[in-house]
């Protein structure tokens, strides 16, 4: 056998580094690659996921740096009210979070979006951007989460069965809600609430289990609600506040540039969201209830409720009288500084005060 010359053998060793070299790289790259495990919205929210949040985590996959597990929350069996948990427990590395579900663990959370507090979607974003501070420091506090984004679905309206002339006609209604003090508005309007998940509402209509679902106008008509009510009230009872956060530990794992890239990400996700709950609502007010500006949704023939300014009156003294104080003295109970954070904040944005009673 022939004995290998230095040369031969420089040769082997150098063709041998050369086939190496790339192996090397992509396990270096496979290495630096963070998995992202997303729990998104509600599958039924078609616009919000299918046109932003889906597309978004698709970006972020083809980064190089990141590989992303996506599925709206309700596809994988995930429920709206535990996401602080899960977020909490390293379950998920991102969540879109539904706050006002959510803020059974956090009362504090509530504060962003309490029923009859604000007057209009632009005043919500005043709030949402005066209360996002705190709201961060808290969260980060208890659930061990960051937060990344804040936007509203957009005005949260009721579609109902039966003649309903105004607020006095929903008296003795079964009326769908998600939040703690949305529930509270609806017992003052003598409504009896029903604490369902969106994917649930549908039938409850259908069956009686509920006389009314409240949700924003789009969301409604891409759940086919008309199809099973008949009166549209458009009487904004809150904004439907979501957030997506992430872990802390996730996000303690990126270095600082990767931190600054992920929040300008996030942040053009944010604006998007805002834009929806902007542009697509007033074309499904429109579409709900049969009008001919209707141009991007399903028509239907809901009957639209003219809803008068004692209508509004009552929304009013009814979150003064009883959705701001039961509030206060649920969230001071758990969290001391609540109410002089919200009024430093909420508070300022919108003229009222929270205190217990």
């Amino acid at each position: 056998m022939q004995t290998p010359t230095l040369v031969t053998a420089t040769r082997r060793l150098t063709l041998g580094a050369l086939i190496a070299a790339p192996l090397l790289v992509a396990t270096s790259q496979a290495q630096a690659e963070t998995l992202l495990r997303v729990a998104g919205n509600f599958s039924g929210n078609k616009l919000h996921v299918d046109n932003v949040e889906r597309p978004f985590f698709a970006e972020l996959d083809a980064r190089d740096d990141l590989a992303v597990s996506y599925n709206p929350m309700d596809a994988i069996g995930v429920e709206a009210a535990d996401a602080l948990r899960n977020i909490r427990s390293g379950a998920f590395d991102v969540m879109s979070v539904q706050i006002g579900m959510a803020s059974r663990d956090e009362p504090f959370f509530e504060g962003i979006d309490l029923a009859g507090v604000t007057a209009d979607l632009d005043q919500q974003r005043e709030a949402v951007d005066a209360f996002r501070a705190d709201f961060d420091a808290r969260l980060q506090e208890r659930f061990n989460a960051k937060l990344m984004t804040l936007w509203p679905f957009g005005p949260q309206m009721m579609f109902c069965n039966g003649d309903i002339n105004g607020a006095d006609d929903l008296a003795g209604k079964k009326v769908r809600v998600f939040t703690p003090s949305m529930s509270r508005l609806v017992e003052g309007l003598g409504a009896v609430p029903v604490t369902l998940q969106f994917s649930e509402v549908y039938l409850a209509l259908q069956r009686g289990v509920a006389d009314c679902g409240v949700t924003a106008p789009s969301a409604g008509s891409n759940g086919k609600w008309p199809e099973v009510t008949d009166h549209f009230v458009p009487l904004p009872l809150s904004y439907s506040v979501q957030g997506h956060f992430m872990n802390l530990d996730t996000w303690n794992g990126f270095d600082a540039e990767q931190q600054a890239s992920l929040s300008e990400a996030f942040a053009r996700l944010e604006d998007q969201m805002w834009d929806l709950a902007y542009t697509v609502n007033d074309d499904a007010i429109a579409c709900n209830t049969g009008q001919p500006s209707c141009e991007n949704h399903t028509a239907y023939d809901m009957t639209l409720v003219d809803i008068d300014e004692d209508s509004r009156a009552r929304i009013e003294q009814i979150t003064s009288e009883a959705v701001l104080p039961v509030w206060a003295e649920t969230c001071d109970a758990r969290y001391p500084e609540c109410t002089a954070l919200w009024n430093a904040s909420v508070g300022e944005v919108t003229g009222l005060s929270a205190s217990a009673p």
